[in-house]
């Protein structure tokens, strides 16, 4: 009886592995294709004229990053609903004091649907000096090929992405912050590996 018992538990969980092995395996190749595709996006989203766009910042002034040609850009896209985001704030607040007086500019810009009803509390209370622009549109998602928040493009002085970073990065580091003072002192700098983050410095 122990002998049979175990042949059908066996033949039972024979079964059951056939059922579900091939929506396992196709589940495994799917989120492998998923993290194939979003490495794919951080690493050949580099080297490609920024494009132009033109919003309003909390005091409804317009600004365009053409008229930033010649500086470097940092433009980071983001969210007051995002966790990473908040987050990541702070440490750009760090970096952006520490390259003032440079020709480094930093643009926070907002996807947040009710534009300054929620970020302009939301900057009042991080005590963020950067600018921070509204696209309630998603206009830069759309134009920058964004897939989630926060993301940031680095844009040389001649207005090319030279780097794409997906995800929260701590931006208050001395690899950070030397990383941008080489990529000031050697004009648009080189065209960094695929998605490599800044903090490495290499």
């Amino acid at each position: 009886m122990g002998a049979g018992n175990a042949g059908g538990s066996a033949r039972q969980s024979l079964e059951v592995m056939k059922r579900w092995g091939a929506p396992f395996a196709f589940l495994l190749v799917a989120l492998a294709a998923a993290f194939y595709y979003q490495q794919q996006q951080a690493s050949g989203r580099v080297g490609f004229p920024a494009p132009d766009f033109a919003l309003q910042d909390l005091d409804g002034r317009t600004l365009r990053l053409a008229d930033y040609r010649g500086k470097l850009v940092f433009l980071n896209v983001w969210a007051t609903w995002c966790p990473p985001c908040r987050e990541e704030m702070p440490s750009m607040e760090s970096l952006h004091r520490r390259m003032q007086g440079t020709e480094f500019v930093m643009l926070a810009v907002s996807q947040d649907e009710d534009g300054s009803a929620v970020v302009k509390p939301f900057v009042q209370q991080m005590g963020l000096t950067f600018p921070v622009l509204l696209d309630r549109q998603g206009v830069v998602s759309q134009r920058y090929g964004v897939t989630g928040y926060p993301e940031t493009f680095i844009i040389d002085r001649d207005g090319r992405v030279i780097q794409h970073i997906i995800g929260p990065e701590d931006w208050d580091s001395e690899q950070a912050y030397h990383h941008f003072q080489r990529l000031l002192e050697t004009g648009s700098g080189t065209t960094r590996a695929a998605g490599e983050r800044a903090q490495t410095g290499g």
